[in-house]
């Protein structure tokens, strides 16, 4: 039986290069769940491979199927953007482990849903500056950068990752991304040790 395996962390902290350097390990053999979201496309993003972009229809129309494990919406300085895990076939934990990115909200919802004792979570963070040029290194090179959406994002981020949140979703595992290469290795054996056993 595979195990989920779930990201979180605020904006900037290397959530998504982490993501890629473990689906891209062959030794983990993770299969990687796409989340689906209503936000807007980033310039450099891929429909499919980042998000499944969505309209908001649409995600109405899955979650009246009961197709959605957990969604999330976030009122943002454009309006409201969901982000949601489906269950859509991506999670098969009898083929594979799965990894995929969300917050302490979505790691309850899908402990709710697949069992606590298939779900690990696993908490990267960085130093606040660190993570605040990161995301403004980011945004400028949009081709339409959305500066105030970055502001309330990294603001919100304190709220959704409070340690009150973290501690009532029962996050213990913690990575301090402070080299990239050093964390990924440190959570490939956390990945690995837990796929064992």
């Amino acid at each position: 039986m595979g195990r989920i395996f779930c990201l979180m962390g605020k904006s900037a902290s290397g959530k998504d290069t982490i993501y890629g350097r473990l689906i891209r390990d062959p030794k983990l053999a993770l299969s990687p769940v796409v989340p689906y979201t209503t936000r807007p496309i980033r310039s450099g993003e891929t429909d499919g491979e980042n998000y499944h972009f969505c309209t908001d229809e649409e995600a109405d129309a899955m979650q009246a199927a009961g197709q959605v494990v957990e969604m999330r919406t976030y009122q943002t300085v454009y309006g409201p953007w969901r982000y949601f895990t489906a269950d859509d076939g991506q999670i098969d934990l009898a083929r594979a482990s799965v990894l995929l990115i969300g917050t302490p909200e979505a790691y309850i919802q899908l402990k709710e849903f697949y069992g606590r004792e298939h779900v690990d979570g696993l908490y990267i963070y960085a130093d606040d500056g660190v993570r605040l040029q990161r995301a403004l290194d980011r945004e400028r090179a949009q081709e339409k950068p959305r500066y105030a959406e970055l502001c309330r994002r990294f603001l919100a981020d304190e709220e959704d990752f409070s340690e009150e949140r973290l501690a009532a979703a029962q996050v213990t595992r913690r990575f301090e991304n402070v080299q990239i290469d050093t964390v990924v290795g440190e959570i490939a054996s956390y990945i690995s040790l837990r796929s064992q056993g």
